[in-house]
């Protein structure tokens, strides 16, 4: 389960984050607004429904009772199929509140992968919305201890949500240790197989006091929202923990499309939004002049899972005046260690070390690399990664007690860290290197290109040369022609050397459940074509 204690990162003290011996997170985030007299605010807005924080403790102590009476205890795994959902907010903190470790996943997921992670994780009992149910039935036959609870529509022969939050109450919490584990959190698979990374109840409040406290600044008069899922550590921190540790409400979605999401904006009055790279650049795209309308009271972006192209956050800024906050964080850190600050956001940094975290750019053997050379990315602080069951995967992402998440970056003179790519999105052509999300965000301000993905592709000369998979937009057809404009236009752009060679146009790219583009899918493509 937990890997040995020798490979655990280092992790960095902080008074601030002196928590005491006895903690539990459901506690932290509930229970205590609602002693605090903040039950009466708005803790949830979902459509037209409203939940104070008093009422989500009283769903909350009401489900956590039915658990217990189920058999679930102290350690157990639950496993959370929902979207962006008033019920995945009850579920995920009574999961907590017994003290039983909180599972969640992606919604796309489909039965080979839950098949997956319910072996790994080795969960006994399912919370599932009533629209994701098919593919957890498909499962059960091989998991027939596995219990689900259905949130929605007919139950069948599962258990009822509706019934569960109707029934008796359990008044106090687990008394859990600050190093219990809350939740066992699955990357997304953008570089392969997903992989369950621990995290500790003390990790799930360190984010919010360490990243939101300083970087957002939030207040109990902020609304939260955006589109990322709660599955994802970047939702979960942005759509549960933040407002909750602040007491401030929070409006979800849970699908999203430039109309939804800012429809929720506006009619929320959404002060702090979460989203993609890609979802800024679409409502720019939908909305254009239109787009200030809809937020009447947004004061703050944040992106992440992609690197945030400068262009989009130029455009962003002269068209709204808001300013999107970059930052690079990894499920295996549990969130944003790198990131701009309000006072000093720049467009193409990713900013500097988050408050309590440490980074460096480093060399194969681990030294420190001089101002302005790119290297491998190491970072410490009060989260690390551990992860469950992979002893051997342990020792690659943790070395000499830094945390190496995979990415290449440059640290300039001043101290700002520079996004390159990950390491494995490095194309060495001709023994120069090239960074494919370099060219990626140079394609993307073409005005025919919707999105681009570039990747190594194999080369009986040069070893490999850039190749670039483009969806265009709409009013553009692919034709050869353009092929070659989108060659030159990189040209003019960056160093001509960098220019992809090869332009294939597809329909759409490969993504994963949180929207990172899966290019460990197209390099596998093009090595099996060679």
């Amino acid at each position: 389960m937990l890997p040995p204690r020798e490979d655990w990162p280092d992790l960095i003290s902080l008074s601030e984050l002196n928590y005491p011996e006895k903690l539990n997170v459901c506690f932290e985030l509930l229970d205590r607004n609602v002693l605090e007299g903040r039950g009466k605010n708005p803790a949830v807005h979902y459509g037209t429904r409203t939940m104070t924080y008093a009422e989500l403790l009283e769903q909350v102590k009401r489900f956590s009772c039915a658990l217990v009476r189920q058999g679930m205890k102290h350690g157990d795994r639950v496993l959370i199929r929902s979207t962006n959902t008033p019920e995945f907010v009850v579920a995920w903190l009574s999961i907590l509140r017994i003290g039983a470790i909180a599972v969640a996943t992606m919604p796309l997921l489909r039965a080979r992968e839950l098949k997956e992670m319910l072996r790994d994780s080795g969960a006994n009992l399912a919370v599932c919305g009533a629209a994701l149910l098919e593919e957890l039935d498909k499962t059960l036959a091989e998991f027939p201890q596995v219990q689900v609870v259905v949130c929605g529509g007919t139950p069948g022969r599962h258990h009822s949500f509706e019934g569960w939050v109707n029934g008796p109450a359990l008044s106090e919490p687990c008394a859990t240790r600050s190093d219990d584990i809350a939740l066992l959190a699955y990357t997304s698979g953008s570089t392969g197989i997903p992989k369950g990374t621990i995290h500790f109840h003390r990790d799930v409040l360190a984010i919010a006091d360490t990243y939101s406290r300083h970087i957002l600044n939030p207040s109990a008069s902020d609304v939260f929202s955006g589109h990322p899922t709660l599955a994802f550590t970047f939702g979960l921190g942005g759509l549960l923990v933040f407002p909750f540790r602040v007491g401030a409400s929070v409006a979800y979605v849970d699908k999203f499309t430039p109309e939804i999401m800012l429809r929720a904006v506006r009619d929320h009055g959404v002060t702090i939004l979460f989203a993609a790279p890609t979802s800024y650049k679409m409502m720019m795209r939908d909305f254009g002049k239109g787009l200030n309308q809809y937020l009447p009271k947004l004061r703050l972006c944040v992106s992440a899972g992609e690197t945030l192209p400068a262009a989009v956050f130029t455009e962003w800024k002269q068209q709204t005046g808001i300013t999107i906050l970059d930052g690079i964080g990894s499920t295996e850190m549990l969130h944003i260690f790198i990131s701009n600050s309000v006072d000093d956001a720049r467009p193409g940094f990713t900013g500097k070390p988050v408050f309590g975290y440490e980074a460096r750019v480093v060399d194969s053997e681990l030294r420190e690399v001089p101002a302005g050379q790119e290297g491998m990315l190491a970072v410490r602080g009060p989260t690390g990664c551990r992860y469950w069951n992979r002893p051997e995967r342990q020792k690659e992402y943790v070395k000499g007690g830094w945390n190496f998440p995979g990415d290449i970056f440059f640290r300039d003179k001043e101290g700002y860290f520079h996004y390159g790519c990950r390491s494995d999105d490095l194309i060495i052509c001709g023994g120069v290197n090239i960074s494919g999300p370099e060219v990626e965000n140079v394609l993307i301000q073409h005005p025919a290109v919707k999105e681009a993905a570039v990747v190594a592709s194999p080369d009986d000369l040069k070893g490999f040369v850039p190749k670039a998979f483009v969806v265009l937009n709409e009013s553009y057809l692919p034709e050869s022609d353009l092929s070659e404009d989108l060659k030159d236009f990189v040209k003019k752009e960056i160093a001509p050397y960098k220019y992809p060679r090869r332009v294939e146009f597809v329909s759409e790219l490969p993504k994963t459940a949180t929207g990172k583009i899966r290019r460990v899918e197209l390099r596998a493509r093009e090595l099996g074509k060679a």
